[in-house]
């Protein structure tokens, strides 16, 4: 099958002939249909997160099952699946206290350069990237790291949830817990900020403040349920909130992952505030904060892949979609093929696209 492996950081992806071995007792072998281009697979690329080398990146994607390992009973072949990097064990402290997001057990979640589901006739060992790597024809995978959908949800629409969306609905209704008529402001409007601020348009949120220097995404931001609009380009963006809430909102949910918007995030609080860091700060980058603003009781916190519960919260985005209510057709920029994957990754840092993916074609 054809994959785009990453070699070596800061380098283009290359298309090469690969395989994967036959699944195991408790693995899943997809045909991938979608895959889409998300802006962490940017950060491995170009190295501000380790990862071991070669490996073939992709994480959001969506598929048909080809074949299931002898013990797996979830899904049968012909069965539409999401993937999702959250993998869990089910039996864990983590899994069993309801945080199966945050699973540790590396016999499952296996952590990087353990896997060797990867073959191909060249040294060294290729290496799957967060139990995935989507950007491949076929996906094997463990049979945890996906859920069965409806057959009429399409496919492009599906894969945007197994990460983008969900990391930023769940940003905002599992981790933020926007509660109705809170104010909240979403900082960065790619996918992930699109996701939460439709988010917390569904959480009954009373004023949502869409964040961000690109006036068409800013445009888009309303569509999804933004009330209020703030460009940086227009001055300080923190002072522009707090002028807009008269003392600060309730939420600011980072979706960028940069050390000066993490910041802001807590500057605009009001007082009680909660921030919450959904982007990918990079690794070894610290934030700075004023001590005395926790003495009036703000919060900053992390959130992992929108605190998911994937088996649960993606069949229930997939009926918020079909509902009318979650609102994903926007999304989708530009369709494009696995060999024109670099240039999708160009389009993304020039900051001219919500979301590409890549169509394998297969329906």
């Amino acid at each position: 099958m054809k994959a785009a492996v990453l070699h070596e950081v800061n380098q283009p992806l290359v298309i090469e002939d690969i395989s994967v071995k036959k699944p195991g007792a408790h693995e899943v072998l997809i045909k991938t249909a979608i895959a889409g281009l998300c802006h962490s697979d940017l950060h491995f690329i170009e190295g501000l997160y380790p990862h071991p080398l070669p490996a073939v990146l992709g994480h959001e994607s969506a598929g048909i099952v080809e074949q299931a390992g002898s013990e797996v009973t979830y899904v049968q072949p012909g069965d539409h699946v999401v993937t999702c990097l959250s993998v869990f064990c089910g039996t864990c402290d983590n899994c069993t206290t309801g945080r199966p997001n945050l699973c540790l057990n590396t016999d499952v979640k296996m952590p990087p350069g353990k896997s060797t589901r990867h073959q191909w006739d060249k040294a060294p060992q290729l290496h799957t990237f967060l139990n995935l790597s989507s950007f491949a024809e076929q996906m094997l995978v463990h049979e945890n790291a996906i859920v069965k959908i409806r057959k009429d949800m399409p496919l492009d629409r599906a894969a945007l949830i197994g990460c983008g969306v969900i990391t930023g609905f769940g940003a905002a209704v599992n981790t933020a817990k926007v509660a109705a008529g809170e104010t909240v402001a979403v900082i960065g409007c790619g996918g992930v900020g699109m996701a939460a601020v439709n988010g917390a348009y569904v959480a009954g949120a009373g004023r949502i403040i869409a964040v961000d220097t690109n006036p068409v995404k800013l445009q888009l931001a309303t569509k999804l349920g933004a009330t209020d609009l703030v460009n940086p380009n227009d001055g300080d963006p923190v002072e522009q909130v707090m002028n807009l809430t008269d003392g600060g909102v309730h939420h600011a949910i980072e979706c960028l992952g940069l050390k000066l918007t993490a910041e802001q995030s807590f500057q605009m609080l009001a007082v009680g505030g909660t921030a919450t860091i959904v982007g990918m700060v990079p690794f070894g980058e610290k934030i700075e904060l004023h001590g005395f603003a926790f003495l009036r009781e703000r919060k900053i916190q992390g959130s992992s892949m929108g605190s998911n519960r994937f088996r649960v919260d993606m069949p229930r985005l997939v009926e918020l979609y079909l509902q009318g209510r979650l609102h994903l057709d926007d999304w989708i920029s530009n369709r494009i093929k696995l060999d024109e994957i670099n240039e999708g990754f160009k389009a993304m840092k020039e900051g001219k696209v919500i979301r590409s993916v890549i169509d394998f074609g297969i329906v």
